[in-house]
């Protein structure tokens, strides 16, 4: 896995062993980021990235310009760790450690918002969805701020959120599919 574009890139990462964490694959985020530059200016954007694993998606779009991104994930913080400080994003950068519902809940409380949000949890367990139900209720997403969720293709949604407008879904062939979201895009 590499940084494609910006101040870190071609900057390796390091990912876990073992297949309990997923990343994204360079050819998904090459495109996913490809699609995003045509929506957003990544310059002094806030990031959030849920499930992070490696911390890819949010180390890219620091790369790219944004101004400060939080890392959240249970299991691989050190692996996040080692990747911001490799790319030498450490002042820009929040890796939090712990549920990430329960940690949304905390930044609502303390009335934070994001311009581009990230969420790729594990296929087949339905935390996709419930982030986005969380996500749009907690109202954690500013005006023009873009969800953007990595989900199993055969996973759908029960219900449209409220606030959240589903602006386009890509198809990565027989196993992955992203949604993008927009809040008043």
């Amino acid at each position: 896995m590499k940084i494609i574009t910006g101040k870190a890139k071609g900057l390796n990462l390091k990912t876990p062993k073992g297949l309990s964490t997923r990343p994204t694959s360079d050819r998904i985020k090459e495109s996913l980021f490809s699609i995003l530059n045509g929506m957003i200016d990544f310059e002094e954007k806030i990031i959030l990235d849920l499930f992070a694993g490696t911390g890819a998606l949010g180390i890219e779009s620091l790369s790219r310009g944004a101004n400060h991104s939080t890392f959240i994930d249970k299991e691989t913080t050190a692996i996040i760790n080692d990747n911001v400080n490799r790319a030498h994003f450490v002042d820009q950068s929040e890796i939090i450690r712990g549920d990430v519902f329960k940690i949304i809940k905390k930044l609502a409380n303390q009335q934070k918002t994001f311009d581009l949000i990230f969420c790729d949890p594990p296929y087949n367990l339905g935390l996709w969805q419930r982030a986005l139900v969380e996500i749009d209720e907690l109202n954690l997403l500013k005006v023009n701020g873009i969800f953007i969720i990595e989900h199993g293709i055969n996973e759908t949604i029960e219900s449209q959120p409220k606030n959240l407008e589903l602006i386009r879904q890509v198809k990565y062939g027989h196993t992955t599919a992203i949604d993008i979201y927009g809040k008043n895009f």
